[in-house]
């Protein structure tokens, strides 16, 4: 049995739905004016089945991983500033750190392929599948057993994360070269070209760019040829196995074993939007656990989106990635498990309702 089998969960109950929207229509407000905070009230509540949600004990996890693609000059930093930017998490340096103490977000990071051995850490979880992916434009980037036991580090994970009582998943990622690798899965999940998908990444000039889009052709080409098979015809494994990080697969993983415990989770930028794109064409359902922080500045993010039917919390121009995005926007999630559950409603506050 594949480890894609087990993802079959059924959509959101809409039971309290009734009550849900009487809840939010009865505050102390005109109908629809605190805008998308409303939509996300009515989606946690409706997630959590009650119609006062909460995301208090909410969780960050960030997924570190290293590809062999790196190898082909599609990234402006060299690759040793993955465990560099890893140790910088852990010693709480790094924005996502930062952000994450001042909203009082616990935060972790797993290790699921990064190049180099990471020392012990209290906030660091070591499930290295191995130690970087394959270079794609060669040869695929994983093995399907790499495919499966990353899938497997991103579902235990969330497993650990809800059994502890999280009713929210944040999601980061680090791993130098993982632009590219988004771009590629992107390409390869949409039928979008390289060119369309290529962005800047960690700061790539034009000539960049273009080599990256030749990169990510190349890789697509190489693959459609391995496999015998033209990009259409490929299954979401091939898709893992050609092309996808380590950290990427395992965020995907994670995303799809939340909804399937029933909680929400947000996906933060481009990368992390590639991760959900593979989880969704895993289980469609999931698209109702999924609260997206915010378009980033990378090149294809809102076109993606766009193809996503996906409506992001924010618009910052960010383009930082590690979970910047996500931890940005849970303070506006908070607001509206705030707003429905403690605002007053007409009756309460004795004024009078428009008609």
């Amino acid at each position: 049995m594949s480890v894609f089998d087990q993802f079959s969960f059924p959509p959101v109950s809409s039971c309290l739905d009734p009550d849900i929207q009487q809840k939010i229509d009865t505050k102390t407000k005109p109908p629809g004016s605190l805008g998308v905070l409303e939509n996300i009230a009515s989606q946690l509540s409706r997630i959590q089945r009650t119609v006062t949600p909460s995301v208090s004990n909410s969780q960050m996890i960030v997924f570190a991983a290293d590809h062999g693609v790196v190898d082909q000059g599609i990234s402006a930093f060299p690759q040793e500033v993955t465990p560099q930017m890893v140790a910088n998490f852990l010693a709480g340096g790094a924005a996502v750190s930062v952000f994450c103490e001042q909203h009082g977000v616990p935060l972790k990071v797993v290790d699921v392929g990064v190049k180099a051995d990471i020392p012990p850490h209290p906030l660091l979880i070591n499930a290295k599948v191995a130690y970087g992916s394959e270079d794609f434009m060669l040869r695929a980037a994983m093995t399907n057993q790499q495919l499966e036991q990353a899938m497997e580090v991103g579902i235990d994970q969330a497993n650990v994360a809800v059994d502890s009582g999280v009713e929210l998943l944040m999601f980061g990622e680090m791993g130098i070269g993982n632009t590219c690798v988004a771009s590629c899965m992107i390409s390869a999940l949409t039928g979008m070209s390289g060119a369309e998908t290529a962005g800047p990444g960690t700061g790539l000039n034009a000539d960049g760019i273009s080599h990256k889009a030749n990169v990510i052709q190349s890789s697509l080409k190489r693959a459609e040829s391995t496999l015998g098979r033209s990009l259409k015809d490929w299954s979401i494994q091939d898709v893992g196995e050609q092309c996808g990080g380590f950290e990427i697969i395992a965020m995907a993983g994670a995303m799809l074993q939340s909804a399937k415990r029933g909680v929400a989770f947000v996906v933060d930028g481009f990368i992390c939007t590639a991760a959900y794109a593979y989880a969704w064409k895993v289980q469609s359902n999931i698209s109702e656990y999924a609260i997206f922080a915010h378009q980033s500045n990378e090149t294809a993010h809102q076109t993606v989106l766009t193809y996503l039917n996906a409506r992001p919390v924010l618009s910052l121009d960010l383009r930082l990635g590690e979970g910047s995005g996500a931890i940005l926007a849970y303070p506006i999630i908070k607001s509206a498990t705030v707003f429905i559950a403690r605002m007053a409603s007409f009756a309460d506050a004795g004024v009078s309702d428009g008609q």
